[in-house]
């Protein structure tokens, strides 16, 4: 009897396997929802049969639930990774999650139900209903964790066997299963007490269930597919935005709070964040320089040549200061034609080269249409040498900026007073890079 029960172990693990990959082979032709579908639609029944359905192999008691349609679920998930991205992936194991807190969620609110005995044999049983809705919360809240898990792992894996794609499949397996063996185990032996002998022959036949779908997954891929190279790496960070849907959050933040106009950070985006940077430089060890940057005259372009030559005198200024600061930086427009910019790990006199180099840029490169150089005044301070929080960092630069404009506009004026005005013939010396 256990050798036919494990004839048939394997006859259902090759079973699911060629099914699921059939499926999966074909989804640019059937539709990914067609093989998503087929992935959850089992997820009740392999539930149940790990509560309730047992065999006898000879390395223990196991359940095919479990240890064949489970564990297969758990590497088509990762294969699907391997085969689509991480944002194709996030949607069977969110789908699943939701889908069977709503599952129990609908089973609890039936219980509320009066409902007709209409046979001897037709008796709802609410006490399964409850156990079954514990277990398959706690199943699935398991299969995120693994899901995510065999993908991380995965990919580090790939930190020392980069080409060794089966290898990483049947390690990433061994851990996850493991690991979901001893949580779902947990869970039985406390709801349905199921005896530990159980939890060492359902480990060994998942153990059994990677090997042998690691063996069909080497086949497919190298007599099939016919993979050649290793999968492009990517860091986990990454891997773990898009299972967690960070990248669309990143994304909306980054598009949430700039100017409409020029593009760059606006007002709002600048209270937010430039208190932090200055705070985290500061906690760093670190300077951080705040230059307050104003168009002179700008009030004369607009008349001369209205606001839609005004508005495209702006965007270039902005342009010319995204291009000249450093990616550590921010550039905020601060209102009308002033920017402020916020340079971390920059001390004062590396900020006043910066303003000058700044300035310098504008003057040479930002003209009115009728040819006219557009020059800025800017006024610079650093933290903690003026201040240690960003309001009164930025208040010193602010005076300064003023300053800069009773001097005649055209220049940069830190703590020590006006740096340059003029138009220098020469770029100046950019000793920060």
């Amino acid at each position: 009897m256990e050798a036919l029960n494990l004839v048939l172990f394997v006859v259902e693990a090759v079973a699911y396997f060629v099914l699921m990959v059939t499926l999966l082979h074909f989804r640019h032709r059937l539709g990914l929802g067609v093989f998503l579908t087929a992935l959850g639609v089992m997820h009740f029944m392999e539930t149940y049969l790990a509560a309730v359905f047992y065999v006898s192999l000879p390395f223990g008691d196991v359940s095919p639930g479990s240890s064949v349609f489970f564990s297969g679920k758990l590497m088509m998930i990762l294969m699907l990774y391997l085969w689509e991205d991480a944002a194709a992936v996030r949607q069977p194991i969110y789908g699943l999650f939701l889908g069977n807190l709503l599952t129990v969620g609908i089973a609890w609110v039936l219980q509320l139900h009066q409902p007709l005995q209409l046979s001897s044999d037709q008796t709802p049983d609410v006490d399964f209903l409850k156990e079954m809705g514990w277990l398959m919360i706690w199943g699935t809240a398991l299969l995120y964790v693994d899901s995510l898990g065999i993908i991380l792992l995965y990919e580090k894996l790939g930190d020392f066997f980069r080409r060794r794609v089966v290898l990483r499949f049947i390690i990433s397996g061994f851990v996850l299963l493991t690991f979901d063996q001893v949580g779902f185990f947990a869970a039985l032996h406390y709801f349905l007490d199921v005896p530990v002998a159980v939890f060492w022959g359902g480990w060994k036949a998942k153990m059994l269930a990677v090997c042998l779908y690691g063996a069909m997954f080497a086949i497919y891929e190298y007599r099939i597919r016919r993979l050649g190279a290793a999968a492009a790496a990517r860091s986990i960070s990454d891997v773990f935005g898009d299972l967690t849907f960070r990248e669309r959050y990143n994304d909306l933040l980054e598009r949430t709070g700039r100017d409409m106009l020029t593009g760059v950070y606006d007002r709002t985006r600048m209270e937010l964040e430039a208190p932090l940077m200055v705070r985290e430089a500061l906690r760093q060890g670190l300077s951080a320089s705040v230059l307050i940057i104003d168009a002179d005259h700008f009030k004369d372009v607009n008349d001369g040549y209205g606001h839609l030559q005004g508005d495209a005198v702006l965007k270039s200024i902005a342009a010319r200061l995204g291009t000249t600061l450093r990616s550590s930086d921010r550039i905020f427009r601060f209102g009308g034609e002033e920017f402020v910019a916020v340079c971390p790990g920059t001390n004062h006199e590396e900020g006043l080269l910066l303003a000058e180099r700044l300035r310098w840029t504008i003057a040479t490169s930002v003209k009115t249409p009728d040819g006219s150089p557009v020059t800025v005044s800017i006024g610079v301070a650093a933290a903690d040498e003026d201040g240690t929080s960003f309001t009164t960092v930025l208040s010193a630069a602010d005076g300064r900026l003023y300053a800069a404009k009773k001097s005649g506009r055209n220049c940069v004026v830190g703590r020590s007073g006006v740096v340059n005005s003029g138009k220098p013939a020469d770029p100046p010396v950019n000793a920060i890079g």
